[in-house]
């Protein structure tokens, strides 16, 4: 099997195709490291923090397996027609021949996945004696009396186990064997098995993960430890919302790179405890909750097209903050710190997409509306009504155009366009913005 693995690997490489279909961030750091493993036949731990693509990386493992394989029929380990392994199947390869029924698996079966939990046991992952088959008569010394756990099941594929640290000492030794001598220990006796599977795992730091450890005689037989990390770029991030995010509206890719760069702060802020990680499904559900909110602003203004606006922005703080874990001494600062670091994000994303655009201009025609006649948003004001109030200025098809907004009647667009270039002027004090209205509005202008 991993001879197997190797050979497709190799094909795979050779021939320019991606043999990680859709794990982003880790062309040049996690994935070469990985696919020597791979070439070397090792074992692998994931080392990683929470929601780094670990269990991902680990399952995509199995589209380097043949699609199908033989297998003898009736096997508990499906076993191949030529090489079997357990006796019950052995008995039957020498009294029936070339009569034996085999029948295919397909890959997908070749892979046994386990999340670790402390209530998990050793028959659960080698086997233990089914009292059913001593019921019919055998002995207990008999082989064939063993009912065998998820590890030998899975001969000839991959095992992972999620969350290594979690599963109890006691149970880790269990694994000692199988992954050394490849034989399996039940209630007192020794069943020499030539099982032939990859084992691999993922786990977090253990200074975070302080429900258990990696006991130190089986983190020597792993032939590869990968250590994983979130996307290095900003560009990576927004690359994994688009991928894996299920938008209910349509979210402009300014505001992504908003909910990107927010996150990648933080990861890097001393008030987060970075032991626990800001996961990448932080970012993931951010843009679903900013979608969501912008499909409940198109049903209550009655808009069309639902786009998110980054008034909508808002709705993200509120909802997520349960998602972070702060260090101790920042108890009631949390709404403060996020509605700071999404402020910045803003801004750090409209100097970047609006470099070289002279904003003056924009910020003197909003400043000179008065009265009714502001430039208003909120999450009861449709795109429509913020588009109507834009002065007729060139700045604002120039802004459009920067941020993809050229070129569509839609109003959505081009009123989430201009709102970023607002919010910029805002919040670097070239535009006043009154955001105290009873009806939950916020007017930019004089």
């Amino acid at each position: 099997m991993r001879t197997e693995l190797r050979d497709n690997l190799l094909s795979r490489l050779r021939a320019g195709a991606d043999p990680w279909p859709g794990i982003v961030g880790f062309d040049r750091t996690v994935l070469p490291q990985f696919e020597r493993a791979v070439l070397a036949g090792h074992d692998v731990v994931l080392l990683g923090e929470r929601g780094q693509g670990k269990t991902r990386l680990l399952r995509s493992l199995v589209n380097l397996l043949d699609e199908w394989t033989p297998v003898i029929e009736g096997s508990e380990l499906g076993e191949h027609p030529a090489e079997p392994i357990i006796p019950a199947s052995r008995r039957r390869v020498a009294e029936l021949g070339d009569d034996l029924p085999i029948t295919w698996r397909h890959r997908d079966e070749r892979y046994a996945e386990k999340l670790a939990t402390p209530d998990t046991s050793v028959a659960d992952l080698i086997g233990d004696v089914d009292p059913v088959k001593v019921a019919e008569g055998r002995s207990l010394g008999d082989p064939e009396t063993i009912h065998y756990g998820l590890v030998p099941r899975a001969h000839r594929g991959i095992v992972t186990i999620n969350e290594l640290p979690d599963l109890a000492e006691r149970i880790q030794v269990a694994l000692l064997n199988v992954m050394e001598e490849r034989d399996i220990q039940v209630r007192g006796y020794t069943l020499r098995l030539p099982l032939d599977i990859m084992l691999v795992a993922s786990a977090n730091p253990e200074d975070y993960t302080n429900r258990g450890r990696i006991i130190t005689p089986l983190k020597d037989r792993f032939g590869a430890e990968v250590r994983t990390h979130y996307p290095l770029e900003v560009t990576g991030e927004i690359a994994l919302v688009r991928q894996e995010a299920q938008l209910v509206a349509d979210v402009p890719d300014h505001l992504v790179e908003v909910l990107a760069r927010f996150t990648r702060h933080l990861r890097q802020s001393s008030a987060v405890d970075q032991r626990s990680g800001v996961s990448a499904r932080f970012t993931i559900a951010a843009a679903e909750t900013v979608a969501a909110a912008a499909l409940r602003r198109a049903a209550v203004t009655g808009e069309d097209t639902p786009v998110a606006r980054p008034v909508d922005l808002e709705s993200v703080p509120p909802v997520l903050r349960g998602k972070l874990e702060f260090e101790s001494g920042e108890e009631g600062r949390e709404a403060e710190l996020l509605t700071h670091l999404l402020r910045r994000s803003i801004s750090e994303t409209a100097r970047a997409r609006l470099a070289g655009v002279d904003l003056s201009p924009l910020a003197d025609g909003v400043s000179a509306l008065e009265g009714s006649r502001r430039v208003v948003t909120g999450d009861r004001v449709a795109a429509r009504q913020v588009v109507d109030a834009l002065p007729s200025i060139s700045v604002v098809y120039t802004v459009a155009e920067r941020l993809g907004a050229a070129g569509t009647e839609a109003p959505g667009p081009l009123a989430s366009a201009v709102e970023l270039a607002l919010e910029h002027l805002y919040l670097t004090r070239k535009l006043a913005k009154d955001d105290d209205a009873e009806d939950g509005t916020v007017a930019y202008g004089g």
